[in-house]
């Protein structure tokens, strides 16, 4: 996640050096699926299925081919131990993975070479990314991270700064609503204790209104939000129209200004 933790961290301006701290104390466990992370391993078929579906009509290609994506650059912002990153890889995405914890970047790497994967994983905070000078994204991902940091909007325009003309910025966090108080915070790290307590802020989370504010003078344009709900007679976690607690948002470029 994007933040300042142990030893050796990335710096920026936008870390919350608590949240980083938090995350890195975990690093160890993120592919351990009955872990503390096991809710995000559940969660997560649900969100590269967007991403995949979502990508694959907007840059025209073929939903047939193994490696969909190859030729596309991809940057996975707070990426943790890698588990968007290494979907992503194998989906063709040239794949890079940011981090400002050092031992999250540790985990990751370790992870993607045993399993043969060629990601580029960097413990750097986005805002030093950009401020060196990288070459623009097909796609950014930041994916529940920016209710992880100090300063959701600087951080938010850095990551819509990285996205190439005609690309995409994949935004997903929590609505800042009674329900998600109820449900994210304690339901689930007081009652069914799926996360550790103190995992979220209930006062960091962000509505859609708040993110689309974010993006004010960027050239790019939030979509809808598309919400992402938990159902328990299945255990399985789907798309659907209610975004009152964990939600996705698409940020493009106007067609005018799309290449």
């Amino acid at each position: 996640m994007t933040g300042r933790s142990d030893a050796g961290a990335a710096t920026g301006f936008s870390i919350d050096e608590a949240e980083v701290s938090r995350f890195s104390a975990l690093a160890a466990k993120w592919w351990d699926v009955k872990g503390e992370f096991a809710p995000l391993h559940k969660f997560n078929p649900t969100r590269v299925r967007f991403i995949r579906e979502t990508c694959l009509p907007h840059f025209g290609l073929d939903y047939r081919q193994r490696a969909p994506f190859a030729g596309l650059r991809l940057l996975d912002v707070g990426c943790g131990g890698g588990l968007l990153s290494e979907p992503m890889s194998r989906m063709g995405f040239t794949t890079t993975g940011l981090d400002a914890s050092e031992k999250n970047i540790g985990t990751a790497k370790v992870h993607a070479e045993q399993g043969g994967l060629d990601i580029r994983y960097l413990n750097q905070t986005v805002e030093q990314l950009a401020e060196a000078g990288e070459v623009l994204y097909d796609v950014v991902l930041t994916m529940e991270v920016i209710e992880h940091v100090s300063d959701p909007e600087a951080f938010l325009k850095t990551c819509a700064s990285l996205v190439k003309p005609g690309g995409l910025l994949f935004i997903a966090t929590l609505n800042r609503t009674l329900k998600a108080r109820a449900l994210a915070v304690i339901g689930a790290e007081y009652i069914l204790q799926w996360v550790p307590r103190g995992t979220h802020d209930w006062n960091k989370f962000l509505t859609p209104g708040e993110i689309a504010g974010f993006l004010d003078g960027t050239p790019l344009r939030p979509d809808a939000p598309i919400g992402v709900s938990y159902k328990p007679l299945t255990g399985q976690w789907v798309l659907s129209d209610d975004v009152d607690v964990n939600y996705m948002i698409v940020a493009k470029f106007p067609v005018e200004n799309a290449f």
